[in-house]
């Protein structure tokens, strides 16, 4: 399934959120360590307004977040900003925050409950692919710069704010509209084959810092890797295996069970293949990667298949249905509403205080996406 989730650029910290939550499972593309960048800042040099206007106050912090929440997206994907398009970037971002400041003023009781709503949905996500486990998404969270309260806050507000824009620029999306696109876009709708999986990883890194571990542990951990893979071909639970042998704190608490995933979908390149090389219920020689020594056991794998307009897009809540609809809106947005928003903060006097940043800010496109069309995002591995 191709389409994006169309959001506000702060959701760049919940990308950042989600990356961590694929990063800190072993196995897949490694992302960025724990970093407090944002906060560091705050500290040396406090934490100005940036920008201002009625009813409006952006800080520092707020763009500083993020910036670490892109950069740290980038880095899960094995990606980095290139540093000449960091302050087209800033300016970008710090325009969408504005944009979010200006139309939640705007916003009435039903564009809160949609916001509301989004929020649930968003942070039902991020706990499922956190292995249910409340502990492991705020260990995720914090590894990102955020809290549970603090990012659902934001992805409220995101949510309220576009349900604003779209209902004051007068934007719908017809069951007609969603028809057409889906029969004329059936490239956008497939989903590739998919393999479901349990591992068990010995880890032969420090997960805080991701240096190698010392030559003795890594023989140490060779040998319990091989040891556990016989236990394992002899026909011993692989779930309780899992529990107990596991360094992989995201899902030994499920059994060493993966979320299914797709070629190029993440997964560092000696797993994958070692994953789609295994047919049902086999059971992989021990696999080494960055991380450490996997054994992997094959539950099943989806071929792929066009998904219908009511089926589930993979790893989320929404349906195929939703994210046509979503990315229908989106262009009607990047369409509708710069004139509307221009209008909006020439109306509540917004100034951009910090000099660099006004300049940056003035000299963007005009033809600079909307609010609700995010930077474009890293490619997918």
């Amino acid at each position: 399934m191709k389409l994006k989730n169309i959001t506000f650029a702060t959701i760049a910290v919940t990308a950042a959120a989600l990356s961590f939550a694929y990063a800190d499972t072993p196995g897949t593309t490694p992302g960025a360590t724990s970093t407090n960048s944002a906060d560091a800042m705050t500290a040396l040099f406090g934490d100005p307004v940036i920008a201002k206007g009625t009813g409006v106050a952006v800080k520092r912090s707020d763009l500083d977040q993020i910036l670490t929440g892109l950069k740290a997206e980038a880095m899960a994907h094995g990606q980095q900003i290139p540093p000449e398009r960091l302050t087209q970037i800033e300016a970008e971002m710090l325009e969408r925050l504005i944009d979010i400041q200006v139309l939640l003023q705007q916003a009435n009781a039903a564009d809160k409950a949609e916001g509301e709503k989004k929020a649930t949905a968003a942070m039902a996500t991020l706990l499922d692919r956190a292995g249910g486990s409340q502990e492991t998404l705020s260990m995720q969270l914090k590894a990102a710069g955020t809290t549970e309260a603090e990012l659902r806050t934001k992805v409220s507000q995101e949510a309220t704010a576009m349900a604003a824009l779209q209902r004051l620029v007068g934007i719908t999306i017809s069951p007609d509209e969603i028809q057409k696109y889906y029969e004329a876009h059936p490239a956008d709708v497939e989903q590739p084959e998919l393999a479901h999986v349990r591992h068990i990883l010995l880890m032969t890194m420090d997960p805080a810092t991701r240096a190698p571990l010392s030559q003795d542990v890594i023989q140490a951990k060779r040998k319990e890797a091989d040891d556990v893979l016989m236990k394992a071909r002899s026909g011993e639970d692989f779930s309780k295996l899992a529990e107990q042998y596991s360094d992989d704190p995201t899902t030994k608490v499920k059994g060493g069970d993966l979320p299914p995933f797709g070629r190029g979908q993440g997964m560092v390149p000696e797993f994958e293949a070692a994953a789609f090389a295994l047919t049902n219920s086999q059971i992989s020689d021990v696999v080494q990667t960055e991380y450490g020594y996997h054994i992997i056991q094959m539950i099943d794998k989806t071929p792929a298949k066009k998904l219908t307009l009511t089926d589930k897009v993979p790893g989320t809540t929404d349906t195929v249905s939703d994210r046509i609809k979503d990315y229908l809106t989106q262009q009607k947005v990047q369409e509708l509403a710069p004139p509307y928003l221009q209008k909006l903060k020439k109306a509540d006097n917004i100034t951009v205080v910090d000099p660099e940043l006004a300049a940056a800010v003035d000299s963007l496109s005009n033809t600079n996406a909307a609010p609700g069309a995010t930077m474009s995002p890293p490619a997918e591995k």
